[in-house]
């Protein structure tokens, strides 16, 4: 059976950036299922798994615009020490949720002064191109529920 749309697919992965370095991968024991068509993995990823099979293995590179999207500079910004209140220690690399104009974005502290905290709004992958070795455990049509949802079922 083929990977398509409303079908239900289980991988395996491994996620590199463009020097080899390992990003993200399936646990051994517990590969990843989705729900092809529902957008529930990024584009360029789904794109390139579409008419494949179980056993198949593949290398699949997605560029920015068919993963986390490009670079956007206007999402950084220096925000006030005060809009952290309640939190005693700030530092790079931590992540919050932030009200932003379209609903709740994630940021990331990327600099912390006396008086600012400068937040990155992009996506941590940003910008990037993403390198998946991917290896197909299992197709399988879609339940009734899954159709309704879009989702896997738990």
């Amino acid at each position: 059976m083929e990977i398509a749309a409303a079908r239900v697919a289980t991988f395996h992965y491994v996620l590199t950036d463009d020097a080899g370095q390992v990003l993200d991968r399936s646990p051994e024991d517990h590969p990843l299922s989705y729900f092809h068509g529902g957008g529930n993995i990024i584009p360029g990823l789904e794109k390139a798994l579409e008419g494949r099979s179980a056993g198949e293995s593949l290398t699949v590179d997605v560029p920015p615009a068919e993963a986390y999207g490009e670079r956007i500079e206007g999402l950084v910004q220096d925000v006030p020490r005060e809009a952290f209140q309640g939190i005693d220690r700030i530092e790079p690399g931590m992540q919050f949720q932030a009200n932003g104009g379209q609903g709740p974005v994630l940021v990331t502290v990327v600099a912390v002064g006396d008086r600012q905290v400068r937040i990155d709004g992009n996506h941590p992958l940003a910008g990037k191109t993403l390198h998946f070795d991917v290896r197909i455990t299992d197709v399988r049509e879609a339940t009734d529920e899954e159709k309704q949802t879009g989702r896997v079922a738990a």
